[in-house]
């Protein structure tokens, strides 16, 4: 065999080889792809349900108020002032310190005032000594006029002397009861239950009675009362509340929820101020914790009454579309459906539902803006399929403002 014949069959066994190789790969590769959509319709389809969190419109009773900004005045207040001129000799009091009626707050130097009583004291004493002896010698001159033993004129000059001296007594008396008073007026005590405030002279200064700053301001703080405004048209419904009943007020820090203290309705003031159209009233709160405080802006929450077994629903539920409130309702079949809501007063996180749902249905909560009608959701949280709904409760929170309703329709 020739070199040219060995190389042309070495070359014809490589080229069956490579077909042989080529054959075998294609007849796998058609394997592969006819298995591919057998296996790709095995595996499991990713859920295209929307997780969302839900919960259940309930009936519960919800307290409908009105809301005014006020500010809290002293039930009373007294500013604590020197009557007489003097020394102040000594303060009793601690500034912030609680005191009662009746208690010191400060002395001034009662010496002059003691003196001037002691004299008015022996003043009368003399005068009362003077129309002892005037009347005994009265006394003779009537024995003695009948026997003509005595004239008429003197008798008429010691009855005169008598009356003067009477007269005399009775302006003694007066003196006394007026130094007596200058003299208890050098111990200042407190005309009221209240607190001190920053005291305003030092032991040592001479005060006087004209003086006008003062001594200390005491205030009282248990109860207390707020002024606040509300608009001229609330006025028939808080006299209806009224008529019911004592009104709860209640007073809230400037965040508007926390609450400072309760109270009730002291009076609506008798006139409308026009040129606001709001109305004065006044409250009273017992203020035991002594959270409220004089000059203090609160806000004013007034109940009107309480609304019994309403659909409530947390505001994070609700929608706002162009033409008005809408929630999300979860259906048997796990599809959402747009419920337009008319809304009543709103609470600090709780709404009132007027009309638009019932009692036990499931609302959406969260992820609102991926749904539509008709998308399938799959509940993470919020309620357990076909259990019952909780039972109602009043919420804890306070109306703090009435929301206009509206139609809803979805957006």
């Amino acid at each position: 065999m020739s070199g040219s014949q060995a190389s042309g069959l070495r070359h014809g066994h490589r080229r069956g080889w490579l077909a042989v190789m080529g054959a075998a790969v294609l007849i796998g590769l058609s394997g592969w792809l006819a298995h591919r959509p057998a296996a790709a319709a095995a595996a499991p389809r990713p859920d295209s349900a929307v997780a969302v969190d839900t919960t259940i419109a309930t009936r519960a009773d919800v307290p409908l108020y009105i809301e005014g900004l006020g500010n809290v005045i002293a039930f009373y207040t007294s500013k604590i002032t020197s009557r007489v001129d003097g020394e102040l000799e000594r303060v009793a009091f601690t500034e912030g310190q609680h005191v009662k009626k009746g208690d010191l707050l400060a002395q001034i130097d009662p010496r002059p005032y003691k003196a001037a009583l002691d004299q008015a004291i022996g003043t009368e004493a003399k005068d009362e000594a003077q129309l002892d002896e005037a009347k005994r010698d009265l006394a003779r001159y009537q024995v003695l006029a009948p026997h003509n033993l005595t004239s008429a004129q003197t008798l008429d000059v010691q009855t005169a002397l008598v009356a003067q001296l009477t007269a005399q007594l009775q302006v003694d008396r007066a003196l006394i009861e007026s130094a007596r008073t200058q003299f208890d007026y050098t111990t200042i005590t407190s005309p009221i239950n209240g607190r001190t405030g920053i005291r305003l002279v030092d032991p040592g200064n001479n005060i006087h009675a004209t003086d006008t700053t003062g001594i200390v301001m005491v205030t009282q703080m248990q109860p207390i009362s707020a002024v606040f405004t509300l608009p001229e048209d609330e006025l028939g419904r808080v006299n209806e509340a009224l008529a019911a009943g004592p009104v709860t007020v209640t007073a809230l820090a400037r965040d508007d929820s926390t609450v400072l203290d309760r109270g009730t309705l002291a009076l609506v003031d008798n006139q409308i101020d026009p040129t606001t159209a709001t109305v004065r009233l006044k409250a009273t709160f017992p203020n035991t914790k002594e959270t409220l405080w004089p000059g203090q802006f609160v806000n004013v929450r007034v109940l009107l009454r309480q609304q019994r077994g309403v659909i409530t629903l947390p505001t994070v539920a609700v929608e706002h579309g162009p033409a008005g409130e809408f929630a999300y309702v979860v259906k048997a079949d796990s599809t959402v459906e747009v419920r337009p809501l008319h809304l009543g007063p709103e609470t600090d996180g709780t709404v009132v539902v007027l009309d638009g749902l019932q009692g036990g249905e499931h609302v959406v909560t969260s992820n609102q803006y991926r749904l539509e009608p008709g998308t399938r959701v799959h509940v993470i949280s919020g309620y357990v399929e076909n259990a019952k709904p909780p039972p109602a409760a009043a919420p804890s929170a306070e109306v703090a403002r009435r929301v206009s309703p509206a139609a809803a329709a979805p957006r």
